[in-house]
């Protein structure tokens, strides 16, 4: 199969320096984030697809699946994860009335009980995984969700996602997930989360 077009992934660049987050998110852990474990997913993924793109043996392509899923969805899940994501300075944390903060009151009753909801299932993701605030389209209602691994979430639309990959948290908070995941929402990326929303809705006064 010489000569075929095989779909070269980059890594996407942050939308902010890698010290932009601190304190609540090291520049330590965000430059190793970005550079070594989302660059290892990129190549991952791509050296996957080329595999598959070389071979028409169903047993070699069906051998291939695992690596696709687990670099794919980590490349998908990171590139949504970095745009999660704002300083306190550009509004990190801060949720404005709209429609997400509508419907986040009416699906959990406050913003403070949607963040404890999250933060539970989070929490009690057994070793590695994200944790999710999605959109149903068929109940168009929010929902929270987990996956594990790297699995990216595809029964919702993903609005906020969480790394709980301990290389997302481990050199600053250890193995106290607890305190990650309340630092986490200083700098989480409402306007981006709204964004989602309202395009997942197709209505901005939803």
């Amino acid at each position: 199969m010489a000569g075929l077009n095989i779909a070269n992934h980059t890594l996407p660049p942050l939308p902010y320096p890698y010290n932009a987050l601190e304190p609540h998110i090291s520049q330590e852990i965000m430059t190793l984030h970005h550079t070594k474990h989302h660059q290892t997913y990129v190549n991952g993924l791509n050296s996957a697809e080329s595999a598959y793109a070389q071979t028409t043996s169903p047993k070699e392509r069906i051998a291939l699946q695992a690596a696709l899923k687990f670099n794919g969805g980590g490349h998908i899940n990171h590139s949504l994860f970095w745009k999660n994501l704002a300083p306190v300075s550009a509004g990190g944390g801060k949720i404005h009335d709209g429609p997400l903060k509508t419907a986040l009151e009416r699906d959990f009753g406050s913003v403070e009980e949607f963040k404890k909801a999250l933060n539970a299932a989070s929490a009690a993701i057994q070793g590695s995984g994200w944790g999710w605030l999605g959109y149903s389209v068929s109940a168009k209602k929010l929902e929270i969700i987990t996956t594990p691994n790297q699995d990216p979430l595809l029964s919702h639309v993903p609005l906020i996602g969480i790394d709980m990959w301990e290389h997302a948290f481990y050199l600053q908070y250890k193995n106290v997930k607890p305190d990650y995941l309340q630092a986490i929402w200083h700098v989480i990326n409402f306007q981006e989360a709204e964004k989602r929303y309202i395009e997942a809705t197709g209505n901005s006064k939803l």
